[in-house]
C-alpha cells in the first residue's frame, strides 16, 4: 500500500449562507454541493457560485450525466436539475446511515458510513447489487478510470484508493490534520472535490499520476 501526503491544490469557500457541506459532484463544468436545505453549484475555475435548488440535502450528491441524485436521510431523490422536480424516490440502504454517492456504470455507489461499507445499488429499485467493506468510516465515494475511492473522516481524513472486489486498500493520500471530507468526487482528470463538513469549505485535491 502507498502512502503520501495529499495535495490541497484550491480552496473553495467558506460560502455565505452555508454552514455545511455535505456530498459533492461534477457535471463536467460544475462542482453541485449539498448545504443542508439546497443543492448548489460552483464553478471551479473562477470559485463562483451559481444556481441552487431547494431540496433537503445533508449527504451524498451524484450526478448521471443528465439528472442529479441527493441522498435525504433515509431516502434518495432522484432530481431534474434544469427545473428542481424530484422525480423519483428510492431507499437508501444504510437506512438513514447513508454518506458517499456516486454514479457509475450505470449503477449508484453509497456509502454506508459507521458501517464502513460501499454499496452498489439498482438506481431505479434502490435494491443492494453488492457490498464492499472498507476498514474505515466511509464518507465521499467516487469512481475514475475504473479505480474505486472513498473519504474517510474519524479522528483523520483520508482519501483511499481500494479494490473494489476484496476492498483491499491499494493507496491513501493523507489529508492536513483537521481537514475532514465529508463528500468526494473526481472530475475525471486530475483533480478530486472533496466537501469539507462544517468548515463550509470545498478542497480539490490532486489525484496521483495513473500507473501505466
Amino acid at each position: 500500500m502507498k502512502k503520501t501526503p495529499a495535495e490541497i491544490i484550491r480552496e473553495y469557500g467558506p460560502f455565505p449562507g452555508v454552514e455545511q457541506i455535505g456530498g459533492v459532484s461534477f457535471d463536467g463544468h460544475n462542482v453541485w454541493f449539498a448545504a443542508g436545505d439546497h443543492i448548489a453549484t460552483l464553478d471551479p475555475d473562477s470559485g463562483e457560485t451559481g444556481r441552487s435548488i431547494a431540496a433537503p440535502a445533508h449527504a451524498g450528491t451524484a450526478f448521471d450525466g443528465r439528472h442529479l441524485f441527493q441522498i435525504a436521510e433515509a431516502r434518495i431523490q432522484k432530481i431534474d436539475p434544469n427545473t428542481g422536480q424530484v422525480l423519483s424516490t428510492i431507499p437508501a440502504p444504510g437506512g438513514g446511515g447513508d454518506s458517499g454517492l456516486a454514479w457509475a456504470e450505470g449503477s449508484l455507489w453509497v456509502g454506508e458510513y459507521r458501517a464502513c461499507k460501499i454499496h452498489q445499488i439498482d438506481p431505479e429499485s434502490g435494491a443492494v447489487l453488492r457490498t464492499i467493506v472498507s476498514n474505515r468510516f466511509v464518507t465521499g465515494v467516487t469512481w475514475v478510470d475504473g479505480e474505486l475511492w472513498h473519504a474517510t473522516w474519524d479522528d483523520d481524513s483520508d482519501l483511499r484508493r481500494i479494490d473494489p472486489v476484496s476492498g483491499e486498500v491499494l493507496e491513501v493520500l493523507d489529508m492536513p490534520q483537521g481537514t475532514g471530507i465529508s463528500g468526494l468526487e473526481s472530475d475525471g482528470g486530475d483533480r478530486f472535490f472533496c466537501g469539507g463538513g462544517r468548515s463550509a469549505k470545498i478542497r480539490a485535491v490532486r489525484r496521483p499520476t495513473r500507473r501505466k
